[in-house]
């Protein structure tokens, strides 16, 4: 990388392309979700590395619930075979692990083990991943007005952020979306007004360390003005 660029403090990071880079070996979409999953894991650990604070990954969405149950239970297995492992290893360097969205409608075992992860995340981190599973930027907003109107009382920005999931968590400097795709699809959008966008068309198993690198480059040459001159 460029010497001492500037580095996002939170990039968060749609992985797309799962399904089409198995689909380009012949191979089933629960291939491209586990080798997707390995990739997440080496890039929290290069996040990390490079001094960002938070890694948001867009694990589930809420639409990603009309897929066909097969394809749903093997994500689910996913996470029941690898998640504690993997979360192990991150608490082994000191980082956290948090989880946002709506858990309610996983199945139980799998809600366990996302808030064991959680819940046994060390204190003082200084880097955190995110998993965004179950979440929809829409649903996440309807909830936290659907919050504030049973407080009765008109809040400011700071009090309606504190009812967000990403309560606590700065709002994402850099948004990654892999795949080839140009859209955010639901994912932080209160969040991500004045985020900087960088689209790739490297499917996500294939988004490495060096890809990761230049995402993170681009976002050091642009100029941030958040509305002003």
């Amino acid at each position: 990388m460029e010497s001492n660029p500037k580095i996002p403090a939170h990039v968060g990071l749609i992985m797309d392309g799962n399904g089409r880079w198995a689909k380009k070996r012949l191979m089933p979409r629960s291939f491209g979700h586990k080798a997707g999953m390995n990739a997440m894991i080496e890039l929290a650990d290069d996040a990390a590395d490079m001094g960002i604070k938070y890694l948001t990954v867009y694990t589930l969405s809420t639409e990603n619930f009309a897929r066909p149950a097969e394809e749903l239970e093997g994500l689910f297995n996913l996470i029941r075979g690898y998640f504690t492992s993997n979360v192990k290893k991150l608490y082994k360097r000191g980082a956290a692990v948090k989880v946002i969205g709506d858990l309610s409608v996983l199945p139980q075992d799998v809600q366990a083990l996302l808030q064991d992860g959680e819940n046994g995340s060390p204190k003082g981190a200084s880097f955190t991943l995110v998993f965004a599973i179950n979440y929809g930027a829409r649903t996440e907003i309807l909830r936290a007005v659907n919050k504030a109107a049973e407080s009765g009382k008109k809040l400011d920005f700071a009090q309606f952020e504190s009812l967000l999931y990403t309560s606590g968590i700065p709002d994402p400097d850099l948004i990654i979306r892999t795949g080839g795709e140009k859209r955010l699809s639901n994912f932080l959008m209160y969040q991500a007004a004045y985020a900087e966008l960088y689209f790739t068309d490297v499917l996500f198993p294939d988004f490495d360390k060096k890809e990761f690198e230049k995402a993170v480059e681009e976002y050091s040459r642009r100029e941030r003005r958040f509305g002003k001159l």
